[in-house]
């Protein structure tokens, strides 16, 4: 089991995954994730669709290794710029390549791309633990949300869905697991 590659690459969506697109800030986890993929050697780009200058302005929190794909040739859900992504990734074979957004768009491109594809509910606007409109909603009515979230993101056909980057890690080890089985994409 050791020989077997665990994750091969990630691509993250940018806008709502790794920075919010209101406030420019990193969102939660997202450091640390990087951080550790980082250590891990995973080779990782965001990718999004973005004119140069919002996309210098929305990646400019984020860290100088990470690889960016913001222009493609044809736009979502067409599978060509998460190609483009992992071509710049120099990642050799689509198995184990893994995005992960919240953006439903992008996510059909990983879908058609034949990646494996990992949906962040917290992405969904009313989810976002610093918008007004989450911190007026009752506990309750948050995880009825999240649940909906999680249900649109699942409707697409996701492989997976996390509420937030910080259970990433978890995520892949099951894709990884599912791999050591077998599944594919």
């Amino acid at each position: 089991m050791s020989d077997f590659p665990a994750i091969n690459a990630l691509l993250f969506g940018l806008r709502d995954c790794l920075v919010d697109s209101t406030t420019v800030q990193l969102t939660p986890g997202a450091l640390q994730t990087l951080d550790g993929l980082k250590q891990q050697q995973i080779p990782c780009a965001w990718i999004d669709e973005l004119t140069e200058a919002d996309a210098l302005q929305l990646s400019s929190p984020l860290p100088s290794w990470l690889k960016a794909q913001h222009q493609a040739p044809a736009p979502w859900p067409a599978p060509d710029a998460c190609w483009h992504a992992l071509m710049t990734l120099k990642a050799h074979t689509l198995d184990g390549c893994v995005l992960v957004s919240g953006d439903p768009r992008l996510l059909q491109s990983g879908l058609n791309a034949g990646l494996w594809t990992i949906g962040v509910a917290s992405c969904n606007s009313r989810c976002r633990a610093d918008s007004l409109q989450w911190q007026a909603l009752s506990i309750q009515e948050q995880e009825r949300e999240r649940g909906k979230a999680t249900l649109q993101l699942f409707a697409l056909g996701v492989h997976s869905v996390i509420g937030h980057l910080e259970a990433l890690n978890d995520c892949l080890n099951d894709i990884t697991q599912r791999r050591i089985k077998g599944e594919k994409p």
